[in-house]
């Protein structure tokens, strides 16, 4: 884009989505860090819990997988000698640590909605009208979101993460860190787990892919679901990442404060008219406004600008 073709309306949201993808790149070290130092009180806020406990999890289910395969005489002895260590390496990768904040920012992003606005972290209208349709496919692939939206919620508050959950990149990566924390000598043990968790493992069946799936299948009409209101937190995520060819992760972490140029350019890349952009934006920031002319902003431009600068941070 020409600079100097620019509106000011571009100039004040290409600054904001520059400082935004600053934020995004330093994310990862500034989690790495504070997932690092449980006894630093003064940064043990849920987030970073939540994102320890997640990690803790995974963990944990990676050396019951070993234990098994090992016959250990006591696996839950095995499990809590090794969890925490292994957790630690887990949080190390920066595609586990961006993934596991980008959930738990969806999880509390969509509790405060139901709890300011009223809006189901579960059951949004939209998905209610996808499960009553006629089509088989969308029908059943409704039901089953509906089901992965309901676990979701119910594991997250506990920090949990099934691997099965993982998208298939990140699960590689992890059974990868896994193996290597092993060690040597425990080769033939950890590919014995590793057959068993593969053998269980479907990206496909996993709430995100179901997400993505619908997506796909909704093809135009998935619009739509770029109505917090109307597709809830979930399906609002998916479409908008579709929609603006940027990772899931981004398009949840552009609802936050740190992230509005962001949010504003892909809700209008997305092709909503600015009277929609402005009513979607005044749901995640009820105290902040746009800013002046931005109706006079092109859908063209803010696509132009979201692929010059998309963050590729995320999982």
């Amino acid at each position: 884009m020409n600079a100097q073709a620019e509106t000011p309306v571009e100039t004040i949201l290409r600054d904001e989505l520059a400082h935004g993808d600053g934020v995004l790149v330093s994310l990862a070290p500034i989690l790495g860090h504070l997932v690092s130092t449980p006894d630093n009180t003064l940064f043990n806020d849920q987030v970073i819990a939540t994102i320890r406990g997640l990690a803790v999890d995974v963990a944990g289910q990676l050396l019951r997988a070993q234990a098994d395969a090992a016959s250990e005489a006591d696996p839950a002895a095995f499990v809590e000698a090794g969890q925490d260590a292994l957790a630690a390496e887990l949080l190390a990768d920066q595609d586990f640590l961006l993934h596991s904040h980008a959930l738990t920012i969806e999880a509390q992003t969509a509790r405060h909605l139901q709890k300011r606005s009223g809006i189901d972290p579960v059951v949004s209208p939209m998905l209610q009208s996808l499960i009553a349709s006629k089509e088989d496919a969308i029908a059943g692939g409704a039901m089953a979101i509906l089901a992965a939206q309901a676990r979701f919620f119910q594991q997250h508050q506990r920090m949990e993460l099934p691997l099965r959950e993982l998208p298939g990149a990140l699960f590689d990566t992890v059974l990868l860190r896994w193996r290597a924390f092993a060690g040597i000598g425990t080769e033939n043990i950890t590919a014995q787990a590793e057959m068993m968790l593969r053998s269980t493992f479907d990206e496909g069946i996993g709430r995100i892919g179901l997400l993505n799936r619908m997506v796909a299948a909704l093809g135009r009409d998935a619009v739509k679901a770029i109505s917090i209101s109307h597709g809830g937190m979930g399906l609002f995520s998916s479409a908008l990442a579709a929609k603006t060819e940027q990772i899931r992760s981004t398009a949840i972490l552009s609802t936050s404060e740190q992230q509005v140029g962001r949010l504003v350019l892909s809700l209008r890349a997305a092709g909503l008219e600015p009277e929609q952009v402005e009513e979607q934006f005044q749901y995640f920031h009820p105290d902040i406004d746009l800013p002046e002319g931005f109706e006079a902003l092109r859908v063209d431009r803010a696509q132009a600008m979201i692929a010059t600068l998309a963050g590729q941070e995320g999982a």
